[in-house]
């Protein structure tokens, strides 16, 4: 029988608390699910700003409970001209799983005036964004204006696809 300080414990893990499912073991094994799939991970950690990126997953280990990710376009900025792929391991916490794309129900609904956190049209990295017009069906791309995007003064709307669009976490840092 668990006792009640494990209980306890259980509950106030955070590194859980992005998979919905009612139990650890079946949290596990929907990690270990997303082996090969595309997901959204924070890959820095440092005190200023998140940094979220679109990678795939390599593997799940249920022991450590940590992703091995890979970074499938590192960017440019590297002093050699030669492009590298980059692995990260992340705990459970640092990934967020997208909707599928063949299945629009699979997606969360974020309504007008919600702030998320998509993929910015062109490239692998999310960022803030707010929702500027609900979706009229469950298929469509979301219309979004990300925080600093600024033309001429003004925040253009960007089309996203429902596939890419992500509920802010909480305490997101940009």
């Amino acid at each position: 029988e668990i006792s009640e300080q494990k209980k306890k414990r259980m509950k106030s893990d955070t590194d859980t608390t992005r998979f919905s499912s009612a139990s650890m073991r079946s949290q596990l094994d929907q990690a270990a699910n997303l082996k090969g799939e595309q997901v959204a991970a924070r890959v820095k950690s440092d005190d200023e700003k998140d940094e979220w990126f679109v990678v795939k997953v390599i593997h799940f280990d249920k022991e450590t409970k940590e992703f091995e990710v890979l970074d499938e376009e590192p960017g440019d900025d590297e002093e050699s001209a030669q492009k590298f792929e980059r692995k990260y391991k992340l705990p459970m916490s640092y990934i967020i799983p997208f909707p599928k794309k063949g299945d629009p129900s699979s997606a969360q609904d974020f309504g007008q005036g919600r702030q998320v956190l998509a993929v910015y049209p062109g490239t692998t990295a999310l960022y803030r964004a707010t929702v500027a017009s609900q979706r009229k069906r469950k298929s469509d791309d979301y219309n979004l204006l990300f925080d600093d995007d600024e033309e001429d003064g003004n925040l253009p709307e960007r089309a996203v696809p429902f596939y890419r669009v992500v509920a802010l976490p909480e305490g997101h840092r940009q």
